[in-house]
């Protein structure tokens, strides 16, 4: 017998397993297709409620397009360590990379201290934030199709990778951010490199005419790596450059990209020009260089050809489709046309920076969202609480999911949509689980106290303003707080929520920007005048008060640029220069007003001696007193009297109130503003 039969059977049968292994169908309530930050983060909400599910990667590791992207590798999310705070919550206001976790060591500066990390980091943090919370995710599976199929019991997705193995799910996540270059059809355009293949390095651009096109981030990026070694960069786009500090939009040029504008604007050889990409024509004409002679034999030689791309108007073709595009005449060049045509010297190269676009070709016709109506269509259309329109159970997280506040918020990045991932997940908790979403039950006279603790910490409104606010349902002495719900999904409140509007109302409180174009670093760019609180320009909470739900139709004709219909009442708070909304003139005693006037009822605070004499002269004592003075509660205006009635047993000890009673440090001018005193909170800013 062949001594290498058994070897040869043990193989066979290894093969056999496997191939049947691999049409073997499996069943999971919810796949999360993509092991990127925003699956990730996904998994995490998964993995702690204890659900079934699956991450499914293509690649080996966590977070693969950033080891190739951005291509210059430096990050330009911010990572602000030292805040001078201890609050986790404060601080993830300026942590743009870390995902929300219960764990507080958990955090992106494990892997990187620089303010402006290297890209390589975060594939490493996303391998540390797997590992150490145990998410279950599967490398290697590349799904290339995915269709949605229907029986009794519903609708469900299977997904088919490149081994015909099918995984079916009654959920779909998807994670898969962008990665398709983002391209537009010209005449010429076979000539243009793209950003996802470029040189990095600076040397080979060395005393070349360089044309990128795009004004985006990766644009300046590259433009930025290559200044010093450039003859000259020109950039072009239909639209000019936005800048990011001020259109408060984080996706615009910011600053760490823009030393190209000091070029262009100080006249040193670099430029930026708006055209349509698609009117324009890039043509390539070949030179030969001198000739030369050698030796008696005076050999000619020739120098290699050099390629040089003129960029050129199609209105200035002639016979397009007859004539070889590398073989133009001078009439079809526009210098021939304008002689003063800004960009009418050759270029050496032509980079395409446009960015990405969502992959639509995996799905199938049944599965498929449709193309956003903004973002030129390069993103999924969704729906306010992230389901892809016509696709019932598919949702679209992280990048992916920007349609919904693309160019106003930060939901196409990671600050913004680690927390749009926890919306989708109180979603599916209430949908699928019965789980209503998370909220905080307080006392009516609470509410002004809680609101300064969310201003003044809370990070994901602050990050997803307009797009993510705190909705306060009022039920007359108390009041429920549902924290971070997607605001355009509020006529479904109930439905997504598990929470009912009550006969008394509720307020919306979102962070907002002032919608006057101003000169952002004018001298009068500020508001601080808290009677004129509606002109603040920079971010501010704003409170929208309705009497009762607003509806689809109202959400629909609500004012141009308003993240919300117009309410019964609205309160702005005054922007503050060091983002802190607790001055007790400014900001509190304006906001105890508005509260006042949506309850219905006095929201003072009152010392304890105070409320003994409403007792006593008053058929209702105010609302604090009633919830607090007379259930052994209150606040004592000065440490004889505190004494005084801790020894009487009619105030609680320092254990049981969690407060050691009045702030010595409170100004004494309260009494006279009339300004409310919060006490037993401590709002650790």
């Amino acid at each position: 017998m062949d001594s290498n039969l058994p070897c040869l059977l043990l193989v066979v049968l290894v093969g056999w397993v496997e191939s049947s292994s691999e049409n073997v169908t499996r069943h999971f309530d919810y796949c999360v297709l993509g092991a990127g930050p925003a699956g990730l983060q996904m998994g995490h909400f998964l993995s702690k409620a204890k659900r079934d599910y699956i991450i499914l990667e293509r690649n080996a590791g966590p977070g693969s397009f950033f080891h190739k992207y951005p291509r210059h590798r430096k990050l330009i999310s911010i990572n602000k360590i030292h805040t001078g705070r201890q609050n986790p919550e404060f601080n993830l206001r300026h942590d743009w990379n870390s995902l929300l976790s219960d764990r507080r060591d958990l955090l992106f500066k494990r892997v990187s201290s620089e303010f402006y990390p290297p890209a390589d980091a975060y594939p490493l943090y996303l391998s540390l934030f797997e590992k150490e919370l145990g998410l279950r995710v599967r490398y290697g599976v590349d799904i290339g199709r995915i269709r949605a199929t229907q029986a009794a019991t519903g609708r469900s997705y299977v997904l088919t990778d490149q081994h015909a193995s099918d995984y079916k799910c009654s959920v779909l996540l998807v994670a898969t951010g962008l990665w398709v270059p983002q391209q537009v059809e010209f005449v010429g355009s076979e000539l243009v490199e793209g950003y996802e293949s470029i040189s990095t390095n600076p040397d080979d651009y060395r005393d070349q005419a360089v044309l990128i096109l795009g004004k985006g981030n990766s644009a300046f990026e590259t433009a930025q790596s290559i200044l010093g070694r450039a003859s000259r960069v020109h950039m072009l786009s239909s639209s000019p450059v936005r800048l990011a500090w001020q259109t408060h939009y984080v996706g615009d040029l910011r600053a760490v990209n823009n030393e190209l504008l000091d070029t262009y604007q100080l006249k040193s050889l670099d430029g930026l020009v708006e055209a349509q990409l698609e009117k324009m024509v890039i043509v390539q004409r070949k030179e030969e260089g001198r000739r030369r002679s050698g030796g008696k034999k005076k050999e000619k030689k020739k120098k290699k050809k050099k390629r040089h791309l003129y960029l050129t108007l199609n209105k200035y073709i002639q016979n397009q489709e007859e004539r070889n595009r590398s073989d133009v005449t001078a009439e079809e060049l526009p210098a021939y046309h304008i002689d003063n045509f800004s960009m009418r010297k050759p270029y050496d190269r032509v980079i395409r920076c446009l960015g990405f676009r969502f992959n639509f070709s995996v799905f199938d016709s049944s599965a498929c969202p449709p193309n956003s109506d903004n973002a030129k269509g390069r993103l999924p259309g969704v729906t306010a609480w992230y389901e892809g329109k016509n696709t019932p159970g598919l949702f679209v997280l992280g990048t992916a999911a920007h349609s919904r506040d693309h160019r106003q918020s930060a939901g196409g990045f990671i600050h913004g949509f680690r927390y749009t991932a926890r919306a989708v997940h109180r979603v599916l908790e209430h949908r699928y689980h019965g789980n209503p979403w998370s909220s905080t039950k307080l006392l009516t006279t609470q509410l002004q106290s809680w609101i300064l603790k969310r201003v003044g910490e809370a990070s994901g409104p602050y990050q997803m303003f307009e797009v993510l606010g705190d909705v306060i349902l009022l039920r007359g002495s108390h009041c429920e707080y549902v924290e971070e719900f997607p605001v355009q999904a509020l006529p479904q409140l109930s439905a997504l929520s598990g929470h009912e509007v009550s006969g008394q109302g509720l307020i919306v409180l979102v962070m907002q920007y002032g919608k006057k174009k101003i000169d952002y670093l004018g001298r009068d760019r500020a508001e601080t005048d808290w009677t004129k609180a509606w002109k603040s320009n920079f971010l501010h909470p704003v409170l929208y008060y309705y009497d009762k739900l607003p509806t689809e139709e109202e959400m629909k004709l609500r004012p141009s640029g308003w993240p919300l219909p117009r309410p019964k009442a609205l309160h702005h708070m005054v922007e503050d220069f060091l983002a802190e909304w607790d001055s007790p003139i400014s900001h509190i005693q304006p906001l105890r007003r508005f509260l006042e006037h949506c309850v219905q009822t006095d929201l003072r605070a009152f010392y304890a001696e105070s409320c003994f004499r409403w007792t006593l002269t008053h058929r209702e004592p105010p609302l604090f007193c009633q919830q607090g003075y007379l259930k052994q509660q209150g606040v004592v205006h000065d440490s004889q009297l505190w004494q005084h009635a801790h020894d009487a047993g009619l105030m609680p000890t320092e254990q049981d109130a969690g407060t050691s009673g009045a702030d010595p440090a409170f100004p004494s001018y309260l009494a006279h503003t009339g300004a409310s005193v919060s006490s037993g909170l401590k709002l650790d800013l």
